[in-house]
């Protein structure tokens, strides 16, 4: 094992050792065709003395430089754009310090070197050093892509943008991946004949059936990470028709951390036909304020902790505590983020224990606060309120008591649609938890903010799975009425948004995200049977069980009593209303501390439905329905 690793180890240096040796040559010609030039093709014999004697000088701080610009920890049949750009910084640097040192180290009895030789020694040095690189990378691709003619299987790419670029030039670069690329398709009709990474554009969407039939292409691939799901949709329709396969790149959100490969190609999911256009955000900008700092994220192991701790590690902070009750879920988000490089802080912990959290904050002294953990499956909570007050509501009380005691720069709490004119104790136990965010955004230095969306596509115990499941036992999928509508977003696009609004906080805030066209759920649950090979109402029967109480035919994103505003981020509104007496929700929160503590979950939902009513004068937004209400925490 380790003779191998050797082996390997020195094949990487013989490696770099091979680019130093190229370079060397390279440098050196570039210095005696400056001369060459500056001297018409017929240098004095003064002056081919002075271009021996500095030659040494001139390689040695060139390669010097070089190595500090990382050039030699690429490989050439790589180079790219970038590439170019480090390598163009490298040489301006290299030769302004050969001009520096050779203009002050004169060679007694020499001549002074020509300024022109400099100028033509940067120029030379920056084809060479570049062109051998590219030239390279010509030989490497043509040799694969003839490596490759003839075996791969013949596939039409959707797109003729930068991704079907980068996705073309992964399928070059390695024959072995079994895709040979017929034709392009792109619904500019200007694109229509040109050439994308050698690869022809045929035609439109419209031309997909007539492309199929004469490529012959057993594969259709979606390269187009920034098209809505109504494109997606018409696709994978005109691909279901003609009897071929079809896969697609993730779309942006999923893409922010990882670059377009062949290797991201995955099936058509749901969540890519759903109509919804991604949101599209500069994370570097809108995450700037997470960058350097110490950031602690609760509930780290659930569907949205995880994605949070993905897109917070990835911009960089000085250190990311996460923390979950549940050991293996934690487990598993920590073995990911330190797969991928980074160097997270797991802590098991209940943010219920106010003592352990305590001790957490003043350990880690975070800067920046995510609070996502939450019991969320609507049922189950009216069968355990005391849980749900616990964990949602009085958990989130004691976060911002510490946040705003241990002087934290931002906390976020993840709320939800639930919270909107509240029928059940987990919506009732949100709508509270916003209620102590916007008391403390208003009092302390913390700048506090609730950010509340709808569904989101495959969380825990959401729509998604469940009708997977249901798919693959056969059927029947169970729909709770035909016109019922919900809204959607991704998990990854969520997140970023929760980011992106958390920046802008100034203090007690309630974001409300844009969750665009609502979807019928019926619409949702044909889409997935189609998207599994097979017919709704042929292969997989789809039944209507009625609404459930407390459950809601279209869902809301907005108290009555709330006035919306828009941000300068489109995708995120701002939500407004009249303030709760800060001393009287204090007082009944205490009042629901002790109500929950006797065990009794009746006087403990009372005390939960009192409390959200503190200070007002009118009734309560929403009571209770039954101990049997039942509402998903994805609602189908």
């Amino acid at each position: 094992m380790r003779t191998g690793i050797g082996k390997i180890a020195w094949r990487g240096q013989a490696h770099r050792l091979g680019q130093v040796l190229v370079d060397l040559m390279l440098v050196s010609l570039a210095w005696w065709l400056a001369f060459v030039v500056r001297f018409d093709g017929d240098p004095p014999a003064r002056y081919e003395r002075l271009f021996l004697i500095t030659l040494g000088v001139v390689v040695g701080i060139k390669i010097v430089t070089f190595v500090a610009f990382r050039l030699y920890t690429r490989w050439w049949r790589f180079t790219g754009i970038q590439d170019l750009e480090q390598i163009l910084l490298a040489c301006l640097v290299a030769s302004g310090l050969v001009t520096l040192a050779v203009t002050l180290w004169s060679p007694a009895g020499y001549p002074a070197v020509p300024r022109g030789v400099f100028a033509l020694d940067f120029l030379f040095t920056v084809v060479l050093i570049g062109g051998v690189r590219f030239v390279v990378r010509s030989v490497m691709e043509r040799a694969s892509r003839g490596a490759g003619v003839g075996k791969g299987r013949p596939v039409v790419v959707c797109g003729a943008g930068s991704a079907a670029n980068s996705l073309l030039r992964d399928m070059r670069a390695g024959a072995g991946l079994a895709y040979t690329p017929v034709g392009l398709i792109d619904d500019d009709p200007r694109k229509k004949g040109v050439r994308v990474g050698g690869v022809k554009v045929l035609g439109t969407r419209e031309d997909l059936a007539r492309i199929l039939r004469e490529t012959r292409a057993r594969e259709v691939i979606i390269a187009m990470p920034s098209a809505p799901g109504a494109v997606r949709r018409d696709i994978v329709e005109r691909c279901r028709a003609a009897g071929v396969r079809v896969t697609t790149l993730p779309g942006l959100p999923e893409l922010m951390n990882g670059e377009v490969s062949v290797q991201r190609l995955r099936e058509v999911q749901v969540e890519d036909v759903l109509g919804r256009a991604p949101v599209e955000i500069d994370m570097a900008r809108v995450a700037r304020y997470l960058n350097g700092r110490r950031v602690l994220v609760t509930g780290a192991g659930g569907s949205i902790g995880s994605e949070l701790c993905r897109q917070v590690a990835a911009v960089g902070p000085s250190s990311l505590v996460i923390v979950d009750h549940a050991e293996n879920n934690l487990f598993e988000i920590d073995l990911e983020l330190r797969d991928r490089g980074y160097s997270p802080v797991p802590v098991v912990a209940d943010c219920r224990d106010a003592d352990l959290m305590e001790h957490v904050f003043a350990s880690h002294r975070p800067e920046i606060v995510f609070h996502a953990a939450a019991y969320k499956h609507v049922p189950m909570m009216e069968i355990n309120p005391i849980q749900a007050i616990a964990n949602n509501a009085l958990a989130t009380a004691t976060l911002a008591d510490l946040a705003t005691r241990h002087r934290v720069e931002r906390f976020c709490l993840i709320s939800t649609d639930k919270a909107v004119e509240p029928k059940t104790v987990m919506g009732g136990t949100k709508a509270l938890a916003e209620r102590v965010v916007e008391m403390h955004g208003r009092a302390g230095v913390t700048r506090f903010a609730a950010v509340r969306f709808g569904n989101v596509l495959g969380s825990s115990g959401s729509v998604l799975p469940i009708f997977r499941r249901q798919i693959a036992a056969g059927g029947p999928v169970t729909v709770t009425h035909p016109d019922m509508t919900r809204y959607f977003m991704t998990i990854p696009e969520a997140v970023q948004l929760v980011i992106e609004a958390t920046g802008i906080a100034d203090g007690g805030d309630v974001f409300v995200l844009d969750m665009g066209e609502p979807v019928r759920i019926m619409d949702l649950a044909h889409n997935m049977i189609r998207l599994s090979g097979m017919e709704p109402g042929r292969d997989i029967q789809v039944e209507v069980t009625g609404v459930r109480p407390g459950e809601k035919l279209h869902e809301e994103l907005f108290n009555l009593d709330e006035e919306v505003t828009p941000t300068r981020y489109g995708g995120i509104m701002r939500a407004t209303r009249p303030a709760l007496d800060a001393g009287a929700l204090d007082s009944r929160i205490r009042d629901l501390r002790v109500a929950a503590a006797t065990g009794d979950p009746g006087a403990a939902s009372r005390a939960l439905w009192a409390t959200l009513r503190a200070g007002r004068d009118e009734a309560p937004v929403g009571e209770p329905h039954d101990a049997s209400a039942r509402d998903e925490g994805d609602d189908r």
